[in-house]
């Protein structure tokens, strides 16, 4: 199945940042319709996203990474195969299987560890980025520059799945009901083992889980737990967990990268105490609903990103 057969993602509604967990839990399409023409492209003041939503292809350029995960693009791209021995790409209607080549060769060997070590026939995936990068419609704040990466908390079934199912189930639920702890039922040593596979590759920078997830980490692991420094609590992130990997060695300037985590496993009651209030947890709605934010335009990117844009498809 060609990237122009599964096409762009339909337009809908802009999620929270907050709720882009449970918004990646969406079902998708096996008939997703392109978006019309835009009026006036060149229009300054219209929204980045609006431009690269309608890229279904890379851009045929070397490989570059163009400003941090949350404003920037990336050229060259790379597609991860939607099927391979032990993994398979999920959502297929939203074409963000999409990624720096280091970030592609390192979920092929998350996967293949997810297989030998825990036992799993593999790692279903999740979002990664769009052809070329940049805002997306929905979901995510970052996954611009081709250096994050969503994996399921759900082990990747012992069979090919069709394309309805790759659009319509959902990943399992690892968090309580209560938001306080895993749910024990459904989180195994097996998540533990795959999240430490991935934590521990060096290029990747940070892993963000559910705080419950963080909290079951930490609690369980043995022995050698210095990666628990990468693993970080943030909102959402109780179906799956998010892979953000460094600037590739060569990217120069023009690859925006985090500062490394601090090398603290993260595990005193001090540092998860704020993610355990009951306001953090249970926020109470404002009084005024918050005004919009403004589209982030091209002004607010590289300005490297309109050559990437204006650059023709890579062929497949």
């Amino acid at each position: 199945m060609t990237p122009r057969l599964i096409l762009i993602p339909l337009l809908i509604a802009l999620a929270a940042a907050n709720a882009s967990a449970a918004w990646a839990q969406d079902k998708g399409t096996v008939d997703p319709k392109p978006l019309p023409p835009l009026a006036n492209p060149n229009d300054p003041r219209i929204g980045a996203k609006e431009l690269f939503g309608r890229k279904v292809l890379p851009a045929a350029m070397p490989t570059r990474v163009l400003g941090f995960y949350a404003h920037g693009c990336i050229a060259g791209a790379e597609a991860l195969p939607i099927n391979g021995a032990t993994w398979q790409v999920m959502r297929l209607s939203r074409n963000r299987f999409y990624a720096h080549p280091d970030m592609v060769a390192l979920l092929k060997r998350l996967s293949e560890k997810a297989h030998k070590d825990v036992g799993w026939p593999g790692i279903l995936v999740g979002d990664m980025s769009q052809p070329r990068g940049g805002p997306m419609f929905t979901g995510h704040a970052s996954h611009q520059v081709g250096l994050d990466a969503d994996i399921w908390l759900t082990p990747m079934p012992n069979r090919t799945l069709s394309r309805n199912e790759r659009e319509d189930m959902s990943a399992v639920m690892m968090v309580r009901n209560d938001r306080l702890d895993v749910d024990t039922k459904v989180f195994t040593p097996g998540h533990l083992a795959v999240i430490r596979d991935a934590a521990l590759e060096p290029t990747v920078q940070r892993i963000f889980v559910n705080a419950a997830i963080k909290k079951a980490l930490c609690r369980e692991a043995k022995g050698d737990r210095h990666w628990l420094s990468k693993v970080r609590p943030m909102y959402g992130h109780d179906y799956h967990f998010h892979i953000r990997i460094k600037c590739p060695p060569g990217s120069g300037p023009e690859c925006e990268s985090q500062p490394d985590p601090a090398e603290s496993e993260g595990c005193s009651a001090g540092d998860l105490a704020f993610w355990f209030k009951d306001s953090t947890l249970h926020p109470k709605p404002p009084k005024e609903p918050p005004k919009p934010k403004p589209p982030m335009t091209m002004a607010a990117l590289p300005a490297a990103c309109k050559a990437v844009l204006a650059a023709p498809d890579a062929k497949q």
